[in-house]
C-alpha cells in the first residue's frame, strides 16, 4: 500500500493537544488546570518568549480561544513590543520580561509554562533556564540544532521534575491519526511505501534567522 500526505501549516487552535516531546502534557494540562483555582480564570498561564510572526499572528490569538490555559506574560527583548503586546493583551508589566531579567520568571507565580518560540539556537538555553526556574516548557520544533542539546534539555527538565513538550501538532490531528491506524492495524494488508512531504518556499526577508544555518540547524 502507498500512502501519501499532503498539508499545510494551519493556525493553531488547541495549545493542549501538542505532541509531549518527554512527557505526555495534555492530560497534565487538565490535572494543572483543576489545581489553579485560585485564579479568576481557572487557566493555566502561558508565557511566550518571543514574539516573532508565529507567536504574534499564531500563538497569541489562538491563546484567546484555549479552555485551560490563557497568555499570562510575554519575553522579549524589544521594548515596543513589550508596549504593544501589553496593550493588546492586557499583560500586567510584572508579567512582562525580557532575555536579561528572564531567570526572575521563577517568582512569577501567575505563569506556569513558558513556550519557546525563538530560532533554533537559542532553544536549549531557555528551554532549561525555564526549567531550572521552576516552570514547565513547551519548545517549538526543531527542538534543537542537534540531539545532544535535545538530550540536554530533556535531562535538565527531569532533573527539575518539569514536563517538556515539542510543539509539534500532527500526532493529533485526525487525518493522521487516521493514517496510522490504517498501517497499525494493517486494514489494507502490510505497509510497503509511505512517500510524504512538507516544504515551502521563503520569500520573506533574506536576512531572516531561518536561512542562517548557525541559527536554524539543518544540513551537513
Amino acid at each position: 500500500m502507498k500512502v501519501k500526505h499532503d498539508y499545510n501549516r494551519r493556525q493553531f487552535l488547541k495549545l493542549a493537544s501538542y505532541a509531549a516531546g518527554t512527557f505526555a502534557l495534555s492530560p497534565a494540562l487538565q490535572t494543572l488546570a483543576a489545581c489553579s483555582a485560585g485564579r479568576p480564570t481557572g487557566k493555566l498561564g502561558i508565557a511566550l518568549v518571543g514574539l516573532g510572526g508565529y507567536s504574534g499572528g499564531q500563538l497569541a490569538p489562538a491563546l484567546q480561544e484555549t479552555k485551560h490555559c490563557y497568555l499570562a506574560g510575554i519575553v522579549t527583548g524589544t521594548p515596543s513590543k513589550a508596549q504593544s503586546w501589553s496593550q493588546q493583551y492586557n499583560i500586567p508589566e510584572k508579567n512582562i520580561y525580557n532575555y536579561e531579567n528572564f531567570d526572575s520568571i521563577a517568582d512569577n507565580k501567575d505563569i506556569d509554562i513558558v513556550y519557546v518560540v525563538l530560532p533554533v539556537s537559542m532553544h536549549k538555553d531557555f528551554t532549561i533556564r525555564a526549567a531550572k526556574a521552576g516552570k514547565h516548557v513547551i519548545c517549538e520544533k526543531p527542538m534543537a540544532l542537534n540531539a545532544a542539546e535535545c538530550q540536554e534539555m530533556i535531562t535538565a527538565c527531569r532533573k527539575a521534575r518539569k514536563m517538556l513538550s515539542i510543539g509539534y501538532r500532527l500526532h493529533f490531528e485526525p487525518h493522521n491519526m487516521e493514517a496510522m491506524r490504517l498501517g497499525q492495524k494493517q486494514v489494507y494488508g502490510k505497509i510497503t511505501d509511505i512517500d510524504t512531504a512538507n516544504g515551502f518556499t521563503y520569500r520573506g526577508n533574506p536576512n531572516a534567522w531561518r536561512l542562517k544555518k548557525a541559527l536554524s540547524g539543518g544540513g551537513l
